[in-house]
C-alpha cells in the first residue's frame, strides 16, 4: 500500500515536468507511505513519478519504487497489493524470467513487459498503477475492477497529472473550479460519484479501466473487468434441496479462500472485529493462519445499550483465542479529532468517521494491515435494500407510463412530506416504477428536486444533467436478470465504491494503515455468483455458520441491525431523527470543503 503521483508532458509544445510541482503533489501523500520515498524523472524531463511506500510485501529495498526494468525501459509506480503474486511469479519463472526481489511490484512490472495491458485480467488484488515505456513513449494507468484503490487524473490538453488523492493534485497546476456534477452528486448521495470530483479539472480513472497516453493524446478509458459483467453471469435459480448443502459448503470455502489470500503479507495482519457476521467470519477464517489480532471500536454513548457491539465482539475474540484490543471513544474524542478527520478526508463524505477511529486504534497497536468486513452485505444480500428496492419496484412498475403525473403529484406533495416525514415519499410514483429509481429512493441522501435549494438553481440543473443519475444507474445493472443480483450490482458500484471503499482508503491511509477487504474481491464474487442462490433471508447467516460454526450463538443468530455511530449526536446535540442528522453532517462537511451554505 502506497501513494503514487506523476506528471507527463505528452504534447510536443508542453513544458518539461516541473520538479517543484511534483514535490508539492508528492508531499500531500506523505501519510500514505512512511517506510520509503523516492522520485524519478526520465532523461528528457517529459515524465516523472513519485512514490510513498508503506512496506507490506518484501520489506527490503528490493521492493522500493519507482521500479525499473532496464532491459525493456519500463518504469512502474504502484499502490495496492496483488494477492496472487506468488503464483504469477512461478509462471514468470517457468517462462524463463529472472526476478531479483520477492515483491508483487516486480511481478506486475515483468507481466506488463511480457503481456502489456492484457496482464490485468490475471491479477487478484487491489491496485492503482502507472507504467511508463521509454521505447514506446507510452504511459499506462489502470485501476482494479471494484475500485478499491483510488487514482485521479488532471489533463489540461498538454500535460497529464495523476495521484492517489484529489487533495494531492490540488497542490499542482490543475483546474480547481467547481464541477457542478461533483457538487450535485455529493448532495444526492452523501459522497461524490465517480468519475466526478468537486473540481472541474480532476477526474477519477474508472474502476476496472486502463488509460493509455501515447502519440500526443490521452485515449479514452478501456474496460477490462467489472462487477456488472460478473453478476450478469450469475445463477438466477435458487438452490434445490439437493444442491443447497453443496452450495453452502462451496460458499464457505470461497470465503475462507479469499481470507487466506488477503492474509499474504510480511507484517502482522489484524482484523477489525464488530459483533456483525461479516467481521466475525473473517476473524474466524483468519485465525487458522496463526496468532489472531483483533480491534473493536466502541462508543461511550452506547455503553450498556443494545447498540453497543463491544461486549459481543469481545466474546467472539475470546472464542477465537484472539489478542484483542477494545478502543472506546466519545464526544470528546470526536471533538479533538474533527479537524484532523476533515483534513484527511480526500473528498466529502457523510461516512468514514468510524473507520478513522478504528484505523487509529489499529495503528497504535503497531499494525500496518487490517482486514475489514466491508463488502459482505453487498455480496451476500443482507442490506434492507435487497428486500425494499425490488418490492417497491414490483409494486409500482405498472405506473411507469404515468411518470409525468407522478412528477406533478410530487411537486404538490413534497412540502407536506418534507414537513411530516421524509421528502422521498413525494417521489414514489415518479421514481418507484424502475429499479434505478427505487434504488434512488432507498439510498439517496437528498432527492433531485431538493438540490436547487441546497446548491442553487444553475449548479443543480447543470450537475443533474451531467450526472444523468437514473439512466446511469440503469446501465450499471444492464444484462443482470436476477433482482437479487441487480441490487448487488447497484450497491457494489455505487454505495460501496463511492463511499465505503473510498472512506476506507483515506481513513486508513491517514494512519498509514492498509485496509484489506476479503469480501470485496472479484474472484470471490465470481465464485459466489456461479453457485445457486441460497435465499435472501438467511444467506449470510448460513454462510457465516458454515465458515465459523464455533462462534457464539449470540453472534450467529443475531438479527441484522446495521452499524450505528453517534457522529451526528456529537455534532448536532438534540436532533434525534436519523435522516435529519445525516443531512446536518452532510452540510457541515460540505461547508468545510467549499465554504458554501448547505
Amino acid at each position: 500500500m502506497c501513494g503514487i503521483a506523476g506528471i507527463h508532458a505528452y504534447r510536443d509544445g508542453a513544458a518539461p515536468v516541473d520538479g517543484d510541482e511534483l514535490a508539492r503533489i508528492d508531499e500531500r501523500l506523505r501519510s500514505r507511505g512512511p517506510d520509503g520515498h523516492a522520485r524519478w524523472r526520465n532523461a528528457d524531463g517529459r515524465i516523472a513519478f513519485a512514490h510513498r511506500r508503506l512496506a507490506i510485501i518484501d520489506l527490503s529495498e528490493g521492493g522500493a519504487q519507482p521500479m525499473h526494468h532496464a532491459a525493456s525501459g519500463h518504469t512502474i509506480v504502484f499502490n495496492g497489493e496483488i494477492y496472487n503474486h506468488q503464483a504469477l511469479r512461478r509462471e514468470l519463472h517457468d517462462g524463463g524470467a529472472s526476478l531479483r526481489s520477492s515483491s508483487d511490484t516486480e511481478v506486475l512490472l515483468r507481466l506488463f513487459v511480457e503481456r502489456g495491458p492484457s496482464m490485468l485480467v490475471l491479477l487478484r488484488g487491489m491496485y492503482a498503477l502507472a507504467i511508463w515505456s521509454e521505447r514506446e513513449r507510452r504511459l499506462f494507468l489502470a485501476r482494479d475492477p471494484l475500485g478499491i484503490k483510488p487514482l485521479y487524473i488532471a489533463d489540461d490538453g498538454a500535460t497529464l497529472r495523476f495521484a492517489s488523492q484529489v487533495k494531492a493534485l490540488l497542490a499542482g497546476r490543475v483546474d480547481a473550479a467547481p464541477d457542478a456534477a461533483g457538487h450535485a452528486g455529493f448532495m444526492l448521495w452523501g459522497s461524490v460519484p465517480e468519475p466526478y470530483t468537486l473540481h472541474r479539472g480532476i477526474r477519477a480513472v474508472p474502476a476496472g479501466h486502463g488509460i493509455e497516453v501515447r502519440d500526443g493524446r490521452v485515449a479514452a478509458p478501456v474496460a477490462f473487468a467489472s462487477p456488472r459483467e460478473t453478476l450478469a453471469q450469475g445463477r438466477v435459480a435458487g438452490a434445490s434441496a439437493g444442491e443447497a448443502e453443496d452450495a453452502l459448503r462451496a460458499n464457505a470455502e470461497a470465503v475462507r479462500s479469499s481470507v487466506r489470500a488477503h492474509m499474504v503479507a510480511d507484517v502482522p495482519v489484524g482484523v477489525f472485529l464488530s459483533a456483525g457476521l461479516d467481521s466475525t467470519m473473517i476473524a474466524a477464517a483468519a485465525s487458522a493462519a496463526g496468532e489472531l489480532r483483533t480491534v473493536t471500536l466502541g462508543f461511550d454513548e452506547y455503553a450498556g445499550t443494545p447498540d453497543d457491539e463491544a461486549p459481543l465482539a469481545s466474546e467472539a475474540a475470546r472464542s477465537l483465542g484472539a489478542r484483542h484490543q477494545l478502543c472506546r471513544i466519545g464526544a470528546a474524542d470526536f471533538a479533538a479529532d474533527r479537524d484532523a478527520i476533515l483534513a484527511a478526508m480526500d473528498q466529502p463524505s457523510i461516512d468514514g468517521v468510524n473507520v478513522w477511529f478504528v484505523a487509529k486504534a489499529a495503528a497504535r497497536q503497531g499494525l500496518k494491515v487490517a482486514l475489514s468486513g466491508l463488502g459482505g452485505d453487498e455480496l451476500l444480500g443482507s442490506y434492507p435494500s435487497f428486500e425494499q428496492v425490488p418490492r417497491l419496484h414490483r409494486a409500482l412498475r405498472g405506473f411507469g407510463a404515468f411518470r409525468g403525473a407522478g412528477r406533478l403529484l410530487r411537486r404538490a406533495a413534497a412540502p407536506a412530506c418534507a414537513a411530516l416525514t421524509s421528502p422521498k415519499y413525494a417521489g414514489l410514483l415518479e421514481y418507484g416504477s424502475s429499479m434505478a429509481g427505487a434504488y434512488m429512493l432507498r439510498r439517496c441522501l437528498h432527492m433531485p428536486w431538493e438540490l436547487p435549494g441546497l446548491i442553487g438553481d444553475a449548479m443543480a440543473r447543470d450537475g443533474l444533467q451531467a450526472l444523468a443519475t437514473e439512466p446511469t444507474l440503469a446501465a450499471s445493472i444492464e444484462g443482470i436478470a436476477s433482482e437479487r443480483l441487480q441490487v448487488s450490482a447497484l450497491e457494489m458500484q455505487w454505495y460501496m465504491r463511492h463511499q465505503l471503499l473510498r472512506d476506507a482508503d483515506w481513513a486508513g491511509m491517514a494512519h498509514s494503515l492498509e485496509i484489506r477487504t476479503p469480501l470485496a474481491d472479484m474472484e470471490l464474487l465470481s465464485n459466489i455468483v456461479a453457485l445457486p442462490q441460497l435465499g435472501r433471508a438467511n444467506e449470510k447467516r448460513a454462510v457465516a455458520r458454515a465458515v465459523a460454526p464455533a462462534l457464539p450463538a449470540a453472534i450467529l443468530e443475531r438479527p441484522k441491525t446495521g452499524f450505528s455511530i453517534p457522529t451526528q449526536r456529537w455534532l448536532t446535540a438534540g436532533l434525534s431523527a436519523r435522516l435529519g442528522n445525516h443531512r446536518q453532517w452532510a452540510g457541515y462537511v460540505y461547508r468545510h470543503f467549499t465554504g458554501a451554505a448547505a
